[in-house]
């Protein structure tokens, strides 16, 4: 405990609860001993608020009471402490944690599961911070307790957090941290480093000290976690735990088991495996328990770094030209001799002559880098996957290093050899991703993109502007197509024309879009085609029309008006010039009055003797 509360009914309440824990606790478990000890600050770490003025003796931490089943001398000593004069603030808890952890025998831990709670109302000093008190030298992790006192504490620095959670560990103690409210969120980000510890509340009077201990103890106990010690190099182990209920875990969590009480029974189910041999002959061993008790399994590995078959090996084998021995299926070859079948003798044999023969070119690499020259010959590397093999007189080929499409070697639609992609049927290109299968290239009429364009890798590519379409099929500036939507565009734009009741249902499989004046419509591109439609309705207003396609959506622009407002050409000349009414129709025009006749036949008269007279 911090014996320097800042208040005094926190450290009258604290005298009470010896007994008053023991008694709970005991309804834990019927075997359960109780010290405890306090701390304070480093020695000229507070200024004018040393905790240790006048005191020669004093030290960051003091072992008051050894373990003990005695609750009547715990609340003896207990009522003893006194708050001092002065105060320091942050205190020397890491200190205090670091002793009553690694001085086993003067806090008289036994080999059952170890509870430590730190009690106090301020923060803590951590590694570093002895240099402001003069005291350089960092901890070094061992007890340092004499008569009860840490003799050390102007000598050694404060632990970092890092040497608390190897030394909790090693000495299997879980932690509680009952702290006020204020110092919440600091002990939280501690607890967050310390495995199988706990944060509760310290409440201004203390009182709700023995639940915090108590609820904090269950939930320390009812989960079982496994770990293990370092595994030797190559050395690999997996767990899989089957908790209650048969429920099963791998991975991470299989390596613990919650919501365990007293008599319930898990399983793990641990797996070791190796793929080398990290100390021919010696053997190694793997410690597993679980946290926070200090029974163990130690499992004691014994490595086969030779194959059992070598037993039965044929010395001087004729599969090994006589000079090897044939063993698991392959030669060791005697000294003197190599090659796969030791037919070669390293006396023969000159490096500069072997290396020649085991170059694509001069300035090739040997073996192409993916092998070794064994007389004369290259002998190609093994991958770690089986499937890819190094081939070729020079190990210049692979199976594995063709071009990918869609995240696949030779798109999924081949096979990799030297390097090249071999397609399989209907498929080609460097990563066999452009399909030669037209079918989706044939237009409803049976041809190939409807004559229009050429199919590509199973995509038609239209070669005539003005049809689009994933076929080629679409044509909006062909000849019809004004008449074939102009109903629609009627219904849509002017509720009005043939299928104004059904329009609805009819002519919902275009965009349309009203503009307000002709230069507002869209005009056409070399890459985006368009057809420019004029019509008029049975009451002779004229209106005007777009239609395109984007994105395979048919859209549609449109701009009513009257008919005097034609746009300019003859016919509007015409009209413009006699006065036509608005009202009139194309046909009074031609049967009307004998003079709009007339002058009618001689204006189409003029048009055709022009080019006549020009010829």
């Amino acid at each position: 405990m911090n014996l320097y509360f800042s208040k005094k009914d926190d450290m009258d309440n604290a005298k009470i609860l010896g007994t008053d824990i023991m008694s709970q606790m005991q309804s834990i478990t019927s075997d359960f001993r109780i010290g405890f000890g306090s701390f304070v600050g480093k020695r000229g770490m507070a200024g004018s608020h040393d905790p240790c003025i006048g005191d020669q003796n004093c030290s960051s931490y003091k072992n008051i009471l050894q373990l003990t089943n005695n609750g009547g001398e715990f609340t003896q000593l207990l009522n003893l402490q006194q708050i001092p004069e002065t105060q320091d603030s942050p205190e020397g808890a890491l200190d205090a944690i670091m002793q009553a952890a690694v001085c086993e025998e003067q806090i008289g831990w036994r080999d059952v599961p170890r509870l430590l709670i730190i009690s106090t109302d301020a923060g803590f000093n951590f590694a570093g911070d002895g240099k402001l008190g003069g005291v350089k030298l960092p901890n070094d992790g061992n007890c340092h307790l004499e008569n009860n006192m840490y003799t050390m504490s102007h000598h050694y620095d404060y632990p970092s957090i890092a040497q608390l959670v190897q030394k909790l560990n090693d000495h299997n103690i879980q932690i509680i941290f009952a702290v006020t409210e204020e110092l919440q969120p600091v002990f939280k980000e501690l607890k967050n480093q310390i495995p199988k510890s706990a944060v509760g509340m310290l409440s201004s009077n203390s009182s709700n000290i023995i639940k915090l201990i108590t609820d904090a103890y269950n939930s320390l106990s009812s989960q079982v976690i496994l770990e293990n010690s370092k595994l030797p190099k190559g050395v690999s182990i997996t767990y899989k735990s089957i908790c209650k209920n048969g429920l099963e875990g791998t991975g991470k969590n299989g390596r613990k088991c919650s919501d365990i009480s007293v008599g319930d029974e898990v399983t793990f189910k641990i797996s070791i495996e190796s793929q080398e041999c990290p100390s021919r002959g010696k053997p190694e061993s793997i410690k597993i328990k679980p946290v926070g008790i200090t029974e163990e399994v130690e499992v004691v590995l014994n490595f086969i770094c030779e194959c059992q078959c070598s037993a039965k090996g044929e010395p001087n084998s004729n599969k090994c030209n006589r000079h090897g021995t044939f063993e698991c299926g392959t030669c060791n070859c005697n000294p003197g001799h190599v090659g796969n079948l030791c037919g070669c003798n390293t006396d023969d044999l000159y490096m500069e002559d072997v290396d020649a023969n085991c170059r694509m070119n001069n300035g090739a690499d040997i073996c192409s880098n993916n092998g070794d020259c064994v007389c004369g010959s290259c002998e190609c590397k093994k991958r770690y996957n089986p499937a890819e093999i190094y081939s070729g007189k020079f190990c210049e080929c692979d199976n594995f290093n063709c071009d990918r499409a869609n995240n696949k070697l030779c798109g999924g639609h081949g096979r990799c050899e030297c390097r090249m992609c071999v397609c399989d049927r209907n498929y080609t290109g460097s990563a066999c991703d452009c399909s030669l299968d037209i079918s989706t290239c044939m237009a409803k009429n049976g041809q190939i993109c409807n004559g229009r364009g050429t199919c590509n890798c199973g995509t038609c590519k239209c070669t005539d502007s003005k049809f689009q379409g994933p076929t080629c099929e679409i044509c909006p500036t062909c000849p019809g197509v004004c008449g074939q939507h102009m109903a629609c565009v009627q219904c849509r734009a002017f509720q009005t024309g043939e299928k104004k009741d059904t329009c609805k249902r009819d002519c919902d499989y275009f965009v349309l879009t009203k503009v307000n004046d002709l230069q507002s419509l869209p005009q056409p591109t070399d890459s985006f085609p368009i057809k420019h439609c004029k019509e008029r309705d049975v009451h002779d207003n004229w209106f005007f029309y777009t239609i395109s396609n984007r994105n395979d959506i048919k859209e549609i622009h449109v701009f009513g008006t009257q008919e005097h407002d034609m746009p300019a050409g003859p016919m509007a000349t015409f009209l413009r010039t006699h006065h036509v009414p608005s009202s009139s129709s194309l046909s009074s025009i031609l049967f009307g009055p004998t003079k709009w006749l007339s002058f009618m036949c001689v204006f189409a008269f003029s048009l055709v003797l022009t080019p006549l007279f020009a010829f």
